[in-house]
């Protein structure tokens, strides 16, 4: 996830802030704090959208909690977009970033219970493919109408449609067959009525060539979720013992180091190493996030292509391992190889790329995957709100810990964090690649 406010949204608030006759609003002369409110009131809604998935997700499912979710990012966008004053548009930031933080929950937990195992992986990565390649497209428009008379509103309207699209089509969709399942197990409802309907929604989801094989599958998950005990609503207690903490563990630590490990740091310092290698093209911001925007989709669009043959250790493991190597050579240019800038760029580059290969996508494809289906709603809750609370602590640390300790030595303590994450990985995260969610529970967990 992009750490505070995103390129486009910068681009926006320098439209909003540059004149009265640009802005095209008479409260155009934001204050640094103003400012700040603004960019971190959707870091500051997600953290409140997480926090709200974890009594509701389980009630709402997964489909109609991405139905709220569109609907949040409508009504923010709107209020954001059409705000009459400071005020309003604050509160739009608040209101679209909850949206951000049950659709981050609700998302991948849909695309893993309805995906088939073989392509699961492929299905979910492709969510994080979608959002680099959404920031493409927002860097892009937002060069374009950062000169134009109240482009900020443009920037933030164009969400509005896509807001609908997103409403619509899960409107259209089907629920999740394995959380009906859960509720059927759960004993909150006809048991025979909702196995009826998982059946139904799985032959919508997977078309008529598996009609006459669907109650075999809606039955095999059924005998699996009751041979592993998923009976019973996981309580508060429970959720930090045995397979539980595992699952957690296992979840909330990738997130943890996903945010840890300095991304937005290095993207912090992205036009400084360009210009010093003497690319012209990086004293304009917005022409080095698109640049980068381009190397995070193609590497993510790798990732995703082979996620499911190579499986998700390998991905981690190497592509951590690229992030190490980065760190210590950001670190080593910034304290004594600040003469060869060429070292930077290398180290920059192959820091984005190995971060799209391995945290960016397979970070929520592991958390998606690894939690029981009693604790999936819960458990990914607390993740989400992991990832957001570890991203505001990151952004808000970096520019003191900066001034009191220097660049090079925060490069290094990064690259620590980052070795340590590596070993996290190979003693703790287990392979998941070709297991049903159900194998996944009763054979790692």
């Amino acid at each position: 996830m992009a750490s505070g406010a995103s390129d486009p949204e910068r681009q926006s608030l320098f439209s909003l802030g540059k004149s009265e006759s640009l802005s095209g609003v008479t409260w155009y002369d934001l204050s640094s704090v103003e400012v700040g409110l603004i960019t971190s009131g959707s870091l500051y809604g997600a953290l409140i959208g997480s926090v709200l998935a974890f009594n509701i997700a389980d009630y709402l499912g997964r489909r109609r909690e991405l139905i709220v979710a569109a609907t949040l990012y409508l009504v923010g966008a709107l209020m954001t977009a059409l705000a009459p004053d400071f005020a309003v548009m604050v509160v739009g930031r608040a209101v679209y970033g909850i949206g951000i933080g049950l659709a981050m929950h609700a998302a991948p937990m849909y695309i893993a219970e309805t995906a088939p195992s073989p392509i699961r992986g492929l299905l979910i990565s492709l969510k994080e493919f979608f959002i680099v390649f959404g920031m493409v497209v927002g860097y892009t428009v937002g060069s374009l109408l950062v000169d134009t008379i109240a482009g900020w509103r443009y920037m933030y309207g164009a969400s509005v449609p896509l807001a609908v699209i997103m409403g619509f089509g899960m409107w259209w969709l089907p629920a999740s067959p394995r959380w009906i399942l859960l509720r059927a197990i759960q004993r909150k409802g006809n048991m025979q009525d909702l196995r009826e309907s998982a059946i139904c929604c799985l032959c919508q989801l997977r078309g008529d060539t598996i009609s006459e094989s669907a109650p075999a599958q809606v039955d095999e998950i059924l005998a699996e979720l009751s041979y592993i005990g998923d009976e019973n609503e996981v309580t508060l207690g429970e959720m930090f013992r045995g397979k539980c903490l595992k699952a957690l563990t296992i979840g909330a630590g990738l997130v943890l180091f996903q945010q840890i490990t300095g991304q937005p740091s290095v993207l912090y310092y992205a036009a400084t190493i360009l210009r010093s290698a003497g690319f012209s093209a990086a004293s304009d911001a917005t022409r080095v996030s698109i640049l980068l925007g381009l190397l995070k989709l193609i590497m993510t669009g790798a990732a995703v292509l082979v996620v499911d043959k190579l499986g998700r250790r390998p991905l981690l493991l190497g592509g951590v391992s690229g992030m190490v190597i980065s760190l210590f050579l950001l670190g080593s240019y910034y304290t004594y190889l600040d003469d060869v800038p060429a070292v930077a760029v290398v180290a920059l580059l192959l820091y984005v790329g190995c971060y799209q290969l391995s945290f960016g996508p397979i970070g929520w494809l592991m958390i998606s995957e690894i939690f029981p289906l009693r604790l999936r709603g819960r458990g990914l809750s607390i993740a989400v709100l992991v990832n957001f609370g570890a991203n505001a602590l990151v952004t808000f640390a970096f520019s003191p810990l900066e001034a009191l300790l220097g660049a090079g030595v925060l490069f290094f303590i990064f690259g620590g964090i980052a070795v340590l994450s590596l070993l996290f990985i190979f003693f703790v995260i287990p392979e998941t690649k070709g297991l049903t969610l159900e194998e996944i529970e009763a054979k790692l967990l």
